[in-house]
């Protein structure tokens, strides 16, 4: 079971699951929530997450891309787990997501279908398929889109049935530190990417602008939500700010470090991304 735990890699399912609660924060702030519907948005999010930590882990070791890798260790390319099994997993979970999202198809429409099938084709794409995001420095986007974009305003319509352009403010956040995580990653490996012929955003600009990216998307993740949404909600969606500091320590050690030193770093912006989540949660609340 441990070589499981490590195959769906839990320490990042805050990129799934902080969308879900701030989109439900808001709806909460607008007298919309529906919270029959939060238990099923949390566990299909975090399956479709599970499905594409499987699939990157199944794709990159079929393209070369672990043989010299210096993060956590990936379980097929290490033997650990076969393809096939791995295979096989990641289209169970992946069902499971789909079944288990029929409920919020039946609440809130086909709007909702769409988009869950729109991230599980996704989330296969990304490794995946002819044109492999991850392959073409089209991850980082892939990331704001779909951690941000999607869930965020997606887990809203399911709530209130209705879209919300303070939702899409709102996305700015998450998607561009789910970004942040996946920038630390592509940061760190570099130089096996480069070897492997995996060319992330990371490769194609180079060390130096991907680490002032990452400096740029901190501030801008707590800084552009909350100056938008303060202009009619009030000064409590400021709240986040409480953790800019800390997002100023990462981004020095992500200027100053490399390599494994990252892997650190990686865990800092999961934590950073859970007190932001915390912290506009509570704001949104708070400005109700």
């Amino acid at each position: 079971m441990n070589r499981w735990i490590l195959a769906v890699r839990p320490k990042i399912y805050v990129a799934g699951i902080a969308p879900v609660i701030l989109g439900t924060a808001l709806a909460v702030a607008d007298g919309v929530v529906h919270w029959l519907s939060f238990p099923l948005l949390v566990i299909c999010s975090a399956l479709i997450q599970t499905t594409s930590n499987l699939i990157n882990d199944l794709e990159d070791a079929k393209r070369g891309a672990d043989a010299y890798r210096i993060g956590p260790k990936r379980l097929v390319s290490s033997g650990i787990i076969s393809a096939t099994e791995m295979r096989n997993v990641s289209i169970v979970v992946a069902f499971a997501a789909f079944v288990l999202g029929l409920p919020l198809v039946y609440r809130a429409g086909w709007e909702v279908l769409a988009i869950g099938v729109v991230c599980l084709i996704m989330a296969w794409a990304y490794t995946g398929g002819p044109f492999p995001l991850a392959y073409h420095g089209l991850g980082d986007v892939a990331a704001f889109v779909f951690f941000g974009l999607f869930a965020v305003a997606g887990t809203y319509y399911v709530h209130a049935c209705f879209w919300s352009s303070d939702a899409i403010v709102l996305a700015i956040g998450p998607g561009l530190l789910a970004a942040n995580i996946l920038g630390v990653n592509n940061i760190r490996d570099i130089p096996t990417d480069t070897m492997a012929g995996k060319r992330t955003l990371a490769v194609r600009i180079g060390p130096v602008p991907a680490r002032i990216m990452y400096a740029v998307f901190t501030v801008a993740s707590v800084v552009a939500p909350s100056f938008i949404l303060g202009m009619h909600r009030g000064w409590f969606v400021w709240l986040p700010l409480l953790v800019l500091p800390f997002g100023v320590i990462l981004s020095v050690k992500v200027l100053r470090n490399s390599g494994a030193e990252l892997n650190s770093v990686l865990i800092g912006t999961a934590i950073f991304y859970v007190i932001y989540t915390l912290l506009m949660s509570a704001g949104l609340v708070l400005s109700s």
